[in-house]
């Protein structure tokens, strides 16, 4: 079974509250969800493969080390969008990838609409970003999507998760991680994460 990592570091529990504020404006919301993936991909990433190289200072020669492995960052549309400049702040040459499904309102089951990733997939760590882990219908579905066109080593990252979409997540792979801030206690009627933040989505795009 894959890892569920819940952060406890005080500056994203500092940022989470200001998130979750439904006072917060449309321009805070967008760089607080910046900040907390930049954050989250910290963590995400301890476990990179590293190689050996050197580097001439203007002194003399340094052994270095650098990350071996290519990085595609996979946000589910819409809103995992504003996760990407996050990752990008500390991987800019991730290469990114799109994955749009959606939610029927009726069945809560997801619909896809448009897969593109770049090629050989499987040579790369694979992040899959989407703000919020609910039912885990959505991110199920990404994933099976990504392991279909090649990736093997796949991480989730989410800014809140609910008990429903880890448990689902978690039986359905045993060898994805999964990187949150905040786990919270439940779902409601409607398949929101309560006490939650909203829809990520409309907040973030001022669609609310």
């Amino acid at each position: 079974m894959g890892k569920l990592f819940i952060s406890e570091h005080p500056l994203i529990q500092h940022k989470m509250a200001m998130l979750r504020d439904k006072n917060t404006t449309t321009k805070e919301f967008k760089e607080l969800i910046t900040e907390i993936t930049m954050l989250l991909t910290y963590e995400a990433t301890r476990d990179l493969p590293l190689e050996d190289f050197e580097v001439e200072t203007p002194i003399a020669t340094a052994k270095c080390r650098r990350v071996a492995k290519e990085i595609v960052v996979v946000p589910i549309l819409r809103a995992g969008i504003g996760m990407v400049d996050g990752v990008h702040s500390l991987l800019p040459a991730a290469k990114v990838g799109h994955i749009g499904i959606y939610r029927d309102p009726d069945t809560l089951m997801p619909v896809e609409y448009y897969c593109k990733v770049p090629k050989d997939m499987e040579k790369a760590k694979v992040l899959l970003v989407d703000p919020m882990l609910a039912t885990g219908g959505t991110a199920k579905a990404s994933i099976e999507f990504l392991k279909e066109r090649g990736a093997d080593e796949i991480t989730l990252i989410s800014i809140i998760a609910a008990p429903q979409g880890v448990k689902t997540v978690q039986q359905a792979f045993n060898d994805v991680d999964i990187y949150t801030a905040a786990y919270d206690s439940a779902l409601n009627e409607h398949g929101y994460i309560v006490p939650g933040l909203g829809d990520a989505g409309d907040r973030m795009f001022g669609t609310k």
